[in-house]
């Protein structure tokens, strides 16, 4: 199951792809909303990521449009150090909870 990290900080957008990429995960990373909502619209995504920084008008929007392109779980974050960490303890379990229902377990 792919996921999509949406975050203003492209160096921490990186970190959390990176890791997520390390530990056997499909993702992208972007910044940009428009990058975002061109990526989502193919519908290869499972799982949107919203970091913190992201404001409320493009949080609010990006999770409707996310709904409207099959994207079964969308995760509000807000990285803390050391963020590899974070990822795992806050980000994979509900990845791989969301994947695992894709599959018909969980």
């Amino acid at each position: 199951m792919r996921t999509l990290v949406l975050g203003r900080t492209p160096a921490r957008v990186r970190d959390v792809v990176a890791t997520l990429r390390a530990d056997g995960f499909d993702a992208e990373g972007v910044s940009a909303d428009e990058e975002a909502r061109k990526l989502l619209a193919a519908g290869e995504f499972g799982v949107l990521i919203i970091g913190g920084g992201v404001e409320p008008e493009s949080r609010s929007s990006l999770k409707e449009f996310a709904a409207e392109h099959r994207v079964r779980q969308v995760i509000d974050g807000a990285l803390t150090e050391p963020f590899d960490a974070y990822v795992r303890r806050e980000f994979e379990p509900v990845i791989r909870e969301i994947a695992a229902e894709g599959r018909g377990g969980g």
